[in-house]
Parts: C-alpha cells; structure tokens; sequence
C-alpha cells in the first residue's frame, strides 16, 4: 500500500506515526520545531487520514506499509517514532527490522496486550449521520452525547472530510470498529530491538504502568523511560515543548 505522507526538513531521517483516530497533522506543529535538523516524514497509517481504506488492518500490515515506503524513499536506516497505536506499529517495525531503524522513540504505550478501551468513541463516531449532517456544528452535537471533553471531539473530528456529496470520515470507521481489538496486540514473545529506544510518557497517562518495566527490558534492553510533566496520552497535544525537548535530547 502507498501510504500518504508529508515530508518536510533536512538532515537524517526522522519518521513519525501518529495514534488511533489521528492524521500525520496531530505531529505537523512539532516537525516544524525539528525541520531544522532532521528530514521529516509524516506518515498517515492505512485506514487513517488521506491514505488508501482497507479491510485488511492489523500491526503486520502496517509494517509491511511502512516498509514500502522507505524502500520507495530509498531509506536505509532512519530515526522512528510512533504515538500510541503508531508507537506499537514502530516496535513491531524495529524489532521485524531492526536494521532499518538507528533509534526508537515511543510515545506513551507499552509492549504488553492492552483490552479494548474505545467502544464509547466508537459508539459516538458510529452514531453520527452523515447524510443527514449538515455541519460540523451538527456533528460535534452528536458526538457530545457520547464524548464530553470538547478537546476530544475536536481531535475526532479532525477525520471528518467532504467530498461532493457531503461529509465522509477520512478514517475507515467500519473496519476499526470491527477490528478494534487489533489496536490492543502485544508484541511476540521473541520479538526484540536492542538499539537506543525512548519511551516517553504522559506523567497523568496510566498507558505506561511500573508493572511495564519488565516488558520494556525484555523487549528493549537499550531503552530508556522519561515521563513528561503535566501530560496525559496525548502528551505531544498537552506539552508540545517539552516532547521536543526530549526528542532532540535524545536524538543528539
């Protein structure tokens, strides 16, 4: 699959795969921050953004997409990190490839199985009707039945687009919604990156727990833990610079 993606900066390459429900947009602001330094790709994963729909959606898959594209990009070794789902993408890219990739960054997930935690913003999303919808307006009503944070809503709705016959999800919500146990996978038992590897927490997230710490070893002996203050999953969203400074510290 071709995935989409926008690359921006100069110097060593430096991939960047966003979470569930999101767009390689949820990481534009803080490329700008790095372009100076580094070449930027922002990767819409399948069944996400402006990248190809398909029924086909799991965590081999989207290494094999990955794959293409830095074989079509004729990139040998890069910088990788991932938020969320796209952090678990990264480690089963890193430890499938782990030639390909000079070091890890992960934001905020660990290695281990996680249950299945997004049914009521599946149900919000599901709920909405699009071919009655006649705004973005109308839409957030909808969702706020389901999802009270606005924060929230606002970063789904960032999937809903518009064509000629109204609004369409850029995301391919029937197939998340009946994959969505996929999302949760651990990595296998023998799968295993010993590069540098950074995983980086939300310091009021409960994603990255003290019981992971023995996972991480197992799975990433050269990693290292850093929690951002004042943060929760969407750490990159709530404290922005201080994601920066942690990626430039470690990738120095």
């Amino acid at each position: 699959m071709k995935l989409n993606f926008r690359k921006i900066g100069s110097g060593k390459p430096l991939v960047i795969l966003h979470g569930l429900f999101g767009s390689l947009d949820n990481w534009f602001s803080i490329a700008r921050e790095l372009e100076k330094h580094y070449t930027l790709y922002l990767v819409d994963q399948r069944n996400h953004g402006d990248s190809p729909h398909s029924d086909q959606w799991n965590y081999q898959v989207m290494v094999e997409d990955l794959k293409e594209l830095l074989d079509d990009e004729g990139l040998e070794k890069i910088y990788l990190m991932g938020h969320s789902m796209g952090g678990k993408t990264a480690m089963f890219f890193a430890s499938a490839f782990p030639e390909r990739v000079e070091k890890l960054i992960v934001a905020d997930i660990a290695p281990r199985y996680y249950p299945i935690h997004h049914q009521t913003i599946l149900e919000g999303l599901n709920s909405i009707d699009l071919k009655e919808t006649k705004s973005r307006k109308e839409a957030d009503d909808q969702l706020a039945e389901y999802i009270q944070e606005l924060g929230i809503r606002q970063f789904l709705l960032k999937s809903l687009g518009r064509n000629s016959e109204g609004f369409v999800w850029k995301i391919n919500l029937p197939v998340i919604t009946k994959n969505i146990e996929e999302v949760g996978k651990a990595l296998p038992e023998e799968a295993k990156y010993a590069g540098p590897t950074l995983f980086l927490g939300g310091s009021n997230s409960n994603y990255i727990k003290q019981s992971d710490l023995t996972d991480l070893e197992k799975h990433f002996p050269n990693y290292e833990l850093e929690f951002v203050a004042n943060a929760g999953h969407w750490l990159h969203a709530e404290r922005p610079e201080a994601v920066i400074e942690e990626v430039r510290k470690f990738l120095k």
